[in-house]
């Protein structure tokens, strides 16, 4: 691997979203990642799917370049061989409801006194503090606690989940930031440390206008659609064959120009900034209906040197988009049955020493015998009694 991470290694026991989405982004950067999976795993098993072409889309989506190791974390003879990976890892990384990797026998105590400089990462709904501490939360009731859906969506209709996971995602990358921090202050202190991300505080995080603008003047933020609670117009705008959003208009005299509607220039209701936002009642309905009258190619033609301006894309749109492919952000993948499967590519372009998906995600256990062979010292008959006895399994090939 050529990414800035490479020679890291990530002993990975994350599951679902939240943790894989972070530890993806490691594996992206470079890092070796060993991802501990349940010994049955399957492509049934191992997510929420669709399972396509005997693939599982999902895990696949948020694994890619992770090396399997299916196992039995129960048993003592397992264990012991964890034990002896994590004295040769970097990173541990795991995102349980607390107390479960403790009870395990897996604990940070436990696994940094066996390797101190080991930087652990834990990844949970609400954190390892705090009276919601041993709460369940997968990411709607985050986003529902944490105020995001609160803000999203119209004043008159119901309340709204963002169309992706924010709630799980946010989690992983400021689990991922953590981590990468603690690696640079161990080069300065030799010493490991524990990291402690809580979803919640990962959303809360993310409403800093909308916090302090209730902090400085006492009103509570609400959903007002695709608008922007400052700025107007700032907003999507439904086209004759599919919807616009427009931002950044400096000239309001321009754009009204532009648009055909010279007579809202001289309405003094609409003159400034704050004026057109204290009456953007009054005045997205005139827009709505200006915006209706032409397709998106033509207004985009119209304004891109009047504003900012830009088509509401479907994902079909996206993936086919010329700047999109232009920066690798689609990428195919081979999957471990033979074909190939699309992702997202990563947004973090480096110049010397560039990361990014590379491999596919794993077969399950793809990758048990070749770790514990090199890195455990298991033999050949070890493995065979293990996997015999139903410990650890070595992969539909192994």
């Amino acid at each position: 691997m050529s990414g800035p991470l490479s020679g890291i290694r990530v002993l990975d026991f994350t599951w679902h979203l939240a943790g894989p989405y972070g530890v993806m982004q490691l594996a992206d950067l470079g890092a070796e990642v060993w991802k501990i999976e349940l010994v049955y795993a399957n492509e049934k098993t191992r997510g929420a799917g669709p399972v396509v072409d005997g693939i599982n889309t999902y895990f696949f989506s948020v694994n890619r370049g992770k090396h399997s190791l299916a196992m039995d974390l129960r048993a003592p003879e397992v264990k012991e061989l964890l034990y002896q990976l994590v004295e040769q890892v970097d990173v541990l990384t795991e995102n349980f409801v607390p107390g479960t990797m403790e009870r395990l026998g897996f604990g940070y105590e436990e696994m940094a006194r066996r390797n101190p400089r080991l930087v652990y990462a834990s990844t949970s709904g609400f954190g390892q503090t705090g009276p919601y501490r041993e709460r369940g939360a997968v990411d709607v009731i985050v986003q529902g606690m944490g105020g995001v859906m609160s803000i999203t969506g119209h004043p008159d209709g119901p309340v709204a989940r963002p169309g992706y996971s924010i709630g799980d995602m946010a989690g992983g990358l400021f689990t991922a930031l953590g981590v990468l921090a603690a690696l640079v202050e161990r080069d300065r202190s030799g010493q490991g440390q524990y990291i402690d991300v809580s979803m919640l505080d990962a959303q809360v995080a993310l409403l800093e206008n909308a916090v302090v603008r209730y902090g400085a003047t006492g009103q509570v933020p609400g959903r007002i659609g695709t608008r922007h609670p400052l700025t107007t117009p700032f907003q999507a705008f439904d086209t004759a064959d599919g919807a616009v959003v427009v931002a950044g208009v400096k000239d309001w005299e321009l754009f009204c120009a532009a648009i055909g509607k010279d007579e809202l220039i001289l309405d003094e209701r609409f003159r400034s900034n704050p004026l057109r936002t204290q009456n953007h009642a009054l005045l997205e309905p005139v827009l709505a209906g200006v915006f209706r009258q032409r397709t998106t190619a033509e207004w985009l033609a119209t304004l891109e040197q009047v504003c900012l301006i830009g088509p509401v894309n479907s994902i079909a749109d996206i993936v086919n988009d010329p700047q999109i492919r232009a920066r690798n952000m689609v990428v195919e993948l081979p999957t471990w049955r033979g074909g190939t499967m699309l992702v997202s590519g990563s947004p973090i372009k480096l110049s010397r020493t560039p990361g990014g998906p590379a491999e596919g995600a794993d077969r399950p256990g793809g990758h048990t015998a070749a770790i514990l062979q090199q890195y455990a010292g298991v033999s050949d008959e070890q493995l065979a009694e293990l996997a015999a006895r139903g410990l650890i399994a070595l992969g539909p090939e192994g």
